[in-house]
């Protein structure tokens, strides 16, 4: 399945795109959101676009535009990305958080339950442990721990014994599917239909301990913030509830923003017909207020 931007469109019109402006993509992915609003630039106006992603590289040549700069970066270092480029104020920050339909079709990244792949997960693979050698190297406690805060997964320690108890015999899955079924295995409760995979859950807990994304996000929401001049927004777009409740607080709670969406704009059920993987999405909006 090829990328599709989700909220494109409500996306570029909260961000209000002047031509002259200069606009963050903080994640880059497929190019969709850069791609968009490079169309909005001209004159002076710059979008500057990060992505950990080694892939990220090649396609940010292919949109050819003088107007854009790519830096090869978690959106966590936004605000050294902007100090190397010599960026005091930006007009304009996009989000859109999260697993990009590409990395999920790629089966050796990772991030799929139904591809089979090496358990790696990791955003950028040349940085950091990747799954495997954190289910390798964690204890059963902090195991448990991250599969309940990172995935709200009710069966965490059960699962977290379970891996733990392969692992002490050398049998601890390497791959994704095998990791899977283990967890599934766990789980079960015979006569009980699962309405998504009983994996799903730990998947998600685990990449976002992979790649330390939560706490990732409090840092790039702090700089994109805190580099913002007067008038200027930040959009965010997130795909499960632990990153939207950061935003959401973010949003609410740091004086320097007045919040532009009282209620999370959603995709509408053309969009979600079009991208099933659309159907979770939220977005929010602020303004840095004057002065």
């Amino acid at each position: 399945m090829s990328h599709v931007s989700v909220l494109l469109e409500p996306a570029l019109e909260f961000l209000a795109i002047r031509p002259d402006g200069i606009y963050v993509d903080a994640t880059f992915g497929a190019g969709g959101h850069t791609r968009a609003m490079l169309e909005r630039i001209s004159g002076t106006g710059r979008v500057i676009a990060l992505d950990s992603d080694p892939t990220a590289v090649e396609r940010a040549r292919a949109l050819d535009s003088s107007h854009l700069i790519f830096a090869s970066a978690n959106f966590r270092r936004l605000a050294d990305v902007l100090d190397d480029l010599g960026v005091a104020q930006v007009d304009g920050v996009l989000f859109d958080l999260g697993v990009s339909s590409m990395q999920f079709d790629e089966a050796y990244r990772g991030f799929s339950l139904s591809k089979d792949g090496p358990l790696d997960m990791r955003m950028n693979p040349h940085a950091g442990k990747s799954a495997y050698e954190v289910l390798a190297t964690a204890s059963e406690r902090e195991l448990a721990d991250i599969f309940f805060e990172y995935g709200e997964e009710r069966s965490a320690r059960r699962i977290a014994r379970s891996i733990v108890e392969r692992r002490s015999i050398g049998a601890l899955p390497t791959t994704t599917t095998d990791f899977a079924k283990l967890v599934a295995g766990a789980v079960h409760r015979p006569g009980h239909r699962e309405r998504i995979h009983p994996a799903t859950r730990v998947f998600q807990a685990l990449r976002i301990a992979v790649n330390d994304e939560l706490d990732a996000l409090r840092d790039g929401l702090d700089s994109a913030v805190g580099r913002l001049r007067g008038a200027g927004r930040v959009v965010a777009i997130s795909f499960h509830s632990l990153e939207d409740r950061i935003v959401k607080r973010k949003f609410r709670e740091d004086s320097r923003l007045n919040v532009l969406t009282k209620k999370p704009v959603t995709p509408d059920e053309g969009e979600c017909e079009e991208n099933p993987r659309a159907r979770s999405a939220k977005m929010r909006a602020a303004e840095r207020k004057a002065g």
